[in-house]
């Protein structure tokens, strides 16, 4: 019971870190821009990730059990997964780079997962494929969970946000010809009102995608302590810790496990995280209101698209691809590519990396499953 309950607590640090690493993720552009003070928009960030936490559980289901075989997930595979995670996150943290703690926790999960099973790679489920007549997106497994949208997000997010920026570029310059002289600090006052709408889309879109993925990772813990014999022997009074299953229906993620994740982001934004947002909002490309409206606006469409269809895809990857778009919308030359080099080797190791660790760590304290 007590390595259970260590896991519930570490899955909890794990959110926590989440929530600090990547708010600026939420509010990088609306604080580059000016449009509201770092306290006001971290504010406004930890109140929209904690909304959106609360709502869809279709990403905890892919955590829970569309990535690996539950049968060889103890809570000692768990505590590793975790670990490996924690730690990359912090090291990227520390450089100040926005690397993706999605793919941070599938990796954490899978390498130690395989370690679990002493090497045996068929306890990774590869994919499944759709249902007749379904598109690949309802597919399963690390293909079309993880992979596919890994790649296509980022190419979303930047086609898209070249997009959106080319056409306010356009509308703009027409009502300037049809209207008369649109000032600068018109067209910032506009959308300086609303890219705050924006930047709460986008702590919402957050919280609905980030905050599941703990959620899963703690219901997987449950069910295995659950099914071990672990929590046989529990209090009454802490029976609501039991999950004898985790089915198909995403409304079987217990309620307490969704507040208690969503309450820990929330918790976790709350305590920012400067170092990203310093790369984000001013490293990357120099950002005016619009600019950021788009970027806001296109990576939250992204994320609640990928939430929707249980994608634990990468908040990091959505809004600085987003970004990106918006900057060579305005010129290619805006964006500072050398940053951009710097940001997709921390998107490239992520994976393989926190697979690695947690695998290590399981190999060093843990005992595999036969």
């Amino acid at each position: 019971m007590t390595l259970v309950l260590t896991v519930v607590v570490v899955a909890l640090i794990f959110e926590y870190i989440n929530g600090f690493h990547d708010t600026a993720n939420s509010i990088a552009t609306v604080v580059s821009t000016k449009v509201l003070t770092p306290r006001l928009a971290i504010i406004l960030a930890a109140v929209t990730n904690l909304v959106g936490a609360l709502f869809g559980t279709a990403v905890a289901k892919t955590i829970s059990s569309g990535l690996v075989d539950s049968a060889f997930v103890t809570t000692q595979t768990i505590i590793c997964a975790l670990v490996g995670g924690i730690v990359w996150n912090l090291i990227t943290w520390w450089f100040g780079m926005p690397s993706s703690s999605s793919h941070a926790l599938v990796g954490g999960l899978t390498g130690a997962t395989l370690a679990t099973a002493s090497g045996n790679w068929s306890v990774l489920i590869w994919s499944k494929a759709p249902a007749a007549g379904k598109p690949w997106f309802e597919g399963g497994g690390l293909l079309y969970k993880v992979v596919v949208p890994m790649i296509s997000s980022p190419i979303a997010g930047l086609l898209l946000g070249f997009l959106v920026m080319s056409f306010l570029y356009l509308l703009i310059s027409t009502l300037n010809h049809l209207f008369g002289v649109l000032k600068p600090h018109m067209v910032s006052g506009v959308f300086g009102k609303l890219q705050i709408f924006s930047a709460g889309f986008m702590g919402f879109s957050h919280g609905s995608n980030d905050a599941q993925k703990t959620m899963g990772i703690i219901a997987l813990a449950l069910l295995a302590g659950t099914q071990s014999g672990d929590l046989d022997q529990i209090p009454a009074w802490l029976s609501f810790l039991r999950i004898e299953s985790l089915g198909e229906k995403s409304d079987q993620i217990p309620v307490w496990i969704k507040v208690a994740c969503a309450l820990t982001m929330a918790a976790g934004t709350a305590a920012g995280g400067w170092r990203i947002i310093k790369t984000l909002g001013h490293k990357l490309v120099k950002l005016q209101p619009v600019h950021g409206f788009a970027a806001e606006t296109t990576a939250a469409t992204v994320l609640l698209t990928a939430a929707h269809f249980g994608m634990p895809v990468s908040t990091t990857h959505a809004i600085t691809t987003s970004i990106m778009g918006v900057g060579t919308a305005k010129r290619f030359n805006a964006i500072k590519w050398n940053v951009v080099t710097r940001i997709v080797w921390a998107w490239v190791l992520t994976i393989p990396v926190t697979g690695l660790l947690s695998y290590g760590l399981f190999k060093l304290f843990g005992t595999p499953v036969t």
